[in-house]
């Protein structure tokens, strides 16, 4: 199993500023927050802050993806 999750933004109704739709963002383990039907993800702050879960669908990247993904220029 791997450590990262991700999630895709399906919508950003309302935290426009934060989110972009289509965008990948990582998902930061918080059971607290699953508990309310929320997420914590790294936004575009670059900082980890809570939302709607329904915001996001939750996706399984391979491995090699992960790494790509990490190691990519920003």
């Amino acid at each position: 199993m791997n450590k990262h999750e991700f999630a895709i933004c399906i919508n950003n109704r309302g935290y426009e500023v934060s989110l972009e739709t289509r965008k990948l963002y990582e998902i930061l383990a918080d059971a607290d927050a699953e508990k309310h039907q929320q997420i914590r993800v790294i936004d575009e702050s670059g900082e980890d802050y809570l939302y709607p879960a329904s915001l996001f669908d939750r996706i399984t990247l391979p491995a090699h993806v992960i790494e790509r993904v990490f190691h990519a220029q920003i």
